[in-house]
C-alpha cells in the first residue's frame, strides 16, 4: 500500500468502527495528518474526554495512553505501538518516590505529566510544561518536590523564587543532548532566526531563547509572530510540521539529535492494524487509575 492508501484505509476504519485517533505533536507528519487531534499529551487526554468516539488510538508514547485511560475509564484506549515508552518517565520508580517523601516530609510533591500512572497515585499535583509555574505558585507548601525532569524543575524554580525546590537526577535524553554551544552554533549559522526552546532542555539552553515554553506553546508563538525564521529546540517533528503550517518561513531545528526515537517507533502501518483492532488495550486497575487521577484533579483545581 501507498501512504496515501493506508491513510484512506484509515480514514475509513475510523469512520466505520467510531475510533478517535489522538497523535502526540513528536509523532510523524502522516499520521498527524490522519489524526482527530493533534498537540500536547494533557491536551489530548482532554480531547479524548471531548470525542463521542468510544474507542481511542493514541500515538505517542505509553505515559501518554496512560493519562487518556485515567480521563476517560469509560472508553477503550489503545496504544497504537506497545515498544513506545518513554525514558524519562520511566527514570523513577515507586520505591525511589516513597523514599524521597520521607527525606522531604514537608514537601509537596509534584509530578510532572511525563510519569507512570503508578508513580501518579503518590504525588500530590500533576503540572504540564505550560502549567507546571502557575499551579505551583498556587500550592500553599513552600517546598516542592518536583518529580522527575530536573531541568523543567530548574527552570521553574528561576521563575518561583518564594518556593524551595527538591530536585531527583532524571529528565528527557533527547533535549538534554543540546548544550549552549549548539545554540551559539545555530544562531551564527543563521543570525536573523528567533530562538524557540523546551523548558526540557538543560537550563544553559533555555536562558539563551527568545521564548521558552511547550511543544504547542512553541508552534503558537512561531505561527502569531511576525518573525520569519526560527531556530526550533525541541523534537524535530515540530520543524517538519511548521514548515507545512507557515511556508512562507523558514525553520531550523537546533540539533539533528533532537530526535525521540520512542516517538519515531510508530508508524502508520501501526495505526492501520490499530483500527483492525490488533493494537494493545490499555488496561489500569481501578484503585490505581482513581488514585493517579488525583493529582490530575488538583492540577485542574489550581488552575492547570
Amino acid at each position: 500500500m501507498t501512504i496515501r492508501e493506508m491513510q484512506e484505509e484509515i480514514l475509513r476504519l475510523k469512520k466505520q468502527k467510531n475510533i478517535a485517533v489522538l497523535a502526540h505533536s513528536y509523532q510523524r507528519r502522516e499520521i498527524v495528518e490522519i489524526a482527530d487531534y493533534t498537540g500536547d499529551s494533557y491536551a489530548l487526554a482532554c480531547r479524548a474526554q471531548e470525542t463521542a468516539a468510544q474507542s481511542v488510538i493514541l500515538c505517542g508514547v505509553r505515559f501518554m495512553a496512560e493519562t487518556v485511560k485515567i480521563l476517560s475509564p469509560e472508553k477503550q484506549v489503545f496504544l497504537s505501538n506497545a515498544g513506545a515508552g518513554c525514558p524519562m518517565a520511566e527514570q523513577l520508580d515507586f520505591e525511589r518516590l516513597e523514599d524521597l517523601k520521607k527525606q522531604y516530609p514537608n514537601a509537596a510533591v509534584a509530578a510532572y505529566i511525563n510519569t507512570t500512572a503508578q508513580l501518579k497515585t503518590i504525588c500530590d499535583v500533576c503540572v504540564t510544561s505550560s502549567s507546571a509555574a502557575r499551579i505551583l505558585a498556587a500550592l500553599p507548601e513552600r517546598e516542592i518536590l518536583f518529580v522527575p525532569d530536573v531541568n523543567l524543575g530548574r527552570y521553574v524554580a528561576g521563575l518561583l523564587p518564594q518556593k524551595v525546590f527538591r530536585f531527583v537526577q532524571g529528565g528527557c535524553p533527547t533535549h538534554v543532548q543540546a548544550c549552549a554551544a549548539d545554540v551559539a552554533a545555530a544562531k551564527r549559522a543563521h543570525p536573523q532566526a528567533l530562538f524557540l526552546a523546551h523548558p526540557e532542555c538543560r537550563n544553559e539552553v533555555t536562558e539563551l531563547a527568545d521564548y521558552a515554553g511547550s511543544t504547542s506553546g512553541i508552534m503558537e508563538f512561531a505561527k502569531k509572530s511576525s518573525a520569519k525564521e526560527f531556530i526550533i529546540g525541541t523534537e524535530n517533528a515540530i520543524v517538519e510540521h511548521l514548515q507545512f503550517d507557515c511556508p512562507e518561513k523558514k525553520f531550523y531545528p537546533l540539533s539533528k539529535d533532537f530526535i525521540c526515537q520512542n516517538m519515531k517507533l510508530t508508524t502508520l502501518s501501526d495505526v492501520l492494524n490499530c483500527c483492525r483492532g490488533e493494537g494493545e488495550e490499555i488496561v489500569l486497575p481501578e484503585e490505581t487509575r482513581a488514585a493517579a487521577k488525583r493529582c490530575i484533579d488538583r492540577m485542574i483545581a489550581l488552575g492547570g
